[in-house]
């Protein structure tokens, strides 16, 4: 519970993969007083709605700065599961068997050419595969399928365990943890922050970093304009089964869908992307429409028993890019949010880069590129 008078060296507003990443990096770049508040339980928002694939190569469709960001997080995942598992004991199950990408309309193939093409011609690790050759790889796969592209180093992890490492990595180096606990404001004096009010009290810092995900825009600072990220919900529906036996090895995707095996048999399927507000629930025409896509890759999907299903709100900005650094108008206030769909995937270096700005000071070109500077000024306090 919060006391009057409460004070921080770091105050992080947002307890999902993000903040407890951030939170991590700094405690163990010697922070010794890192508080994360939260107002629900962690990890509860679109962090544990997630598949947890690691697959910025089957995503891309050109390179750019985010695409290398996407592909430095992921290459950091081997030995960030390993440090993990050595904290805490607990395994993130990272997955290293690759990512298939199928083909089955000659609008799909000629999607995978282009993709084949600008990913081998940067020397990228992919491979081209033939109907029969993906076939061989997953025998489920449906018999329509035209050709497919495997990108090896694509990954998955299961990212509810990856939440749990995370907060018990957390406990173990000494990060105070406040949920159920609601941010109201910040407080902001000749331009730098002071602290922030919260629904338990008032907690002093002079380093905030707001990680609240598609809660990110409702922040505000009485008398003082922030950047105007305009960062939105965007819901996104996944289906769970039970194939006995396993039905795939691969992370499978088509231009419409995907599947994800996890290690303990499940099947998830996904996803929707729908602009419904913060309405978080799994609707018919969401079922249908991720199904549908489903049953295209791997038609035995259809006697498969449904065991679960579940919505997140996926935290997209108004580029659709990640909001990541300091502000410049603020002294002491950083960002560390918009990861719309990639917020799994980001997790490692989005640590990295906001506990570096803090502790060491260091601005990597990462930092200007995906500056919360790039938009406006809104006055909302």
């Amino acid at each position: 519970m919060l006391q009057t008078n409460e004070t921080a060296d770091v105050a992080i507003i947002g307890g999902g993969v993000i903040g407890l990443a951030v939170a991590r990096a700094l405690a163990l770049r010697g922070v010794r007083d890192v508080l994360l508040i939260e107002r629900n339980s962690l990890g509860a928002e679109s962090s544990s709605a997630a598949a947890g694939m690691l697959a910025p190569q089957a995503e891309a469709n050109r390179a750019h700065e985010f695409f290398h960001l996407t592909c430095q997080s992921r290459d950091l995942y081997p030995a960030y599961a390993a440090a993990l598992l050595s904290e805490t004991g607990i395994d993130i199950q990272l997955e290293t068997t690759g990512t298939l990408y199928l083909a089955f309309t000659e609008h799909d193939e000629d999607e995978l050419r282009r993709r084949y093409r600008w990913q081998s011609e940067a020397g990228l690790p992919i491979e081209k595969l033939t109907a029969v050759e993906v076939r061989r790889l997953e025998p489920a796969i449906n018999e329509q399928v035209r050709s497919a592209i495997k990108f090896p180093l694509d990954a998955q992890v299961e990212n509810r365990r990856l939440i749990s490492a995370l907060a018990a990595a957390n406990e173990r180096l000494g990060v105070r943890v406040e949920l159920g606990t609601t941010v109201i404001s910040l407080r902001i004096e000749r331009d730098n922050v002071t602290g922030i009010e919260t629904s338990r009290g008032f907690v002093a810092t002079n380093a905030v970093v707001i990680a609240a995900g598609a809660w990110s825009s409702q922040l505000s600072a009485a008398d003082k304009a922030l950047p105007d990220l305009r960062i939105k919900p965007v819901r996104g529906q996944i289906l769970c089964f039970d194939p006995k036996p396993q039905l795939a090895r691969h992370v499978i995707y088509s231009q419409r869908g995907y599947l994800v095996p996890r290690r303990d048999g499940r099947l998830l399927a996904g996803s929707t992307t729908e602009h419904a507000g913060f309405e978080k629930q799994v609707t018919a025409a969401g079922v249908y429409s991720i199904l549908s896509a489903a049953m295209e890759i791997a038609p035995q999907v259809a006697s498969l028993s449904l065991t679960d299903s579940w919505a997140g709100l996926r935290p997209r900005a108004a580029d659709t890019l990640p909001v990541l650094g300091p502000c410049a108008e603020i002294g002491g206030v950083y960002y560390a949010t918009g990861h719309y769909r990639n917020g799994i995937l980001l997790a490692p270096i989005t640590g990295e880069l906001i506990a570096g700005a803090i502790v060491d000071k260091v601005f990597p070109a990462e930092l200007e590129i995906f500056s919360p500077d790039r938009f406006g000024l809104v006055g909302i306090g």
